[in-house]
């Protein structure tokens, strides 16, 4: 796409009593409004990049194609695409998925569903997942460090999370940074749904922060084996997992980690 996702900004920095000036790479934080067969479902901040997989993976996620396929991804939608800046993505099945309803608020960089939808909801929609191939134990603990040379945004800004889709052998395939995680989340989903690689069974997801409700039941949806965070999991985000059949570890730094689902683990 013809946008940067940085942008360099003058700062003044204080270092023991001395002022200098000098620019500052900061990451890009832009709207995307996403619209579905020309329903406007979403508007998300998030970093401008990827912006096809981050509107196809969300109205994946969220449940809103409903098995539909994906038949085309277009800039524009209100307008044309130098109009709207890039910010708006129509998602086209050719009204084979479900009319949608459009979320009310604008999802922040830090949130996702926001509670939007409950465990019990999301089990009515999803299946358990079924058994896959499981992914060593040594493999989860080791997925920072095999992501974290991909990671070239946060190296530059500091600013964005990361998400990857990763294979058994602890290989990162796909990986994706924004400022949002669950936007990361959806831009790796995305790309495996345009690439028609979805369910993800044989593969698992790893995650820069913490395991929260949304990412669990972006992961369950998207079908992978595991989820990996850096950080930890939240009480509900366990519950998810547990209820998915999905492997979820959490506080995965230096070599260790927390496997919190399932309950009982076998190496």
């Amino acid at each position: 796409m013809p946008r940067g996702r940085t942008e360099n900004v003058l700062t003044t920095t204080y270092d023991d009593g001395a002022l200098t000036r000098s620019p500052d790479e900061l990451i890009v934080e832009e709207p995307l409004s996403i619209r579905l067969d020309d329903v406007l479902v979403a508007t998300t901040m998030r970093t401008p990049g990827h912006d096809f997989e981050l509107a196809s993976g969300f109205c994946f996620t969220d449940g809103l194609l409903a098995g539909a396929p994906v038949l085309s991804c277009r800039y524009c939608g209100t307008g044309s695409a130098v109009d709207t800046e890039f910010n708006v993505v129509s998602v086209e099945t050719g009204g084979r998925a479900p009319v949608p309803t459009p979320r009310l608020t604008i999802t922040t960089s830090s949130c996702g569903l926001c509670g939007s939808t409950s465990l019990d909801e999301l089990a009515d929609r999803l299946a358990p997942l079924a058994a896959a191939n499981s992914i060593p134990l040594e493999v989860l603990a080791g997925m920072p460090e095999s992501v974290r040379a991909e990671q070239g945004l946060f190296d530059a800004t500091g600013a964005v999370h990361a998400a990857a889709a990763f294979d058994v052998a602890g290989v990162p395939l796909l990986v994706r940074e924004d400022v949002g995680r669950h936007n990361a989340v959806d831009k790796v989903v995305g790309r495996l749904l345009l690439d028609d690689r979805l369910p993800a069974r044989d593969l698992g997801l790893y995650v820069s922060g913490r395991a929260s409700f949304e990412l669990v039941q972006k992961a369950w949806a998207a079908g992978f084996s595991a989820l990996v965070a850096v950080s930890a999991p939240t009480s509900l985000a366990v519950a998810t997992a547990r209820r998915a059949n999905l492997t979820l570890a959490g506080f995965v730094r230096g070599g260790r980690m927390n496997v919190y689902s399932p309950a009982q683990v076998d190496r």
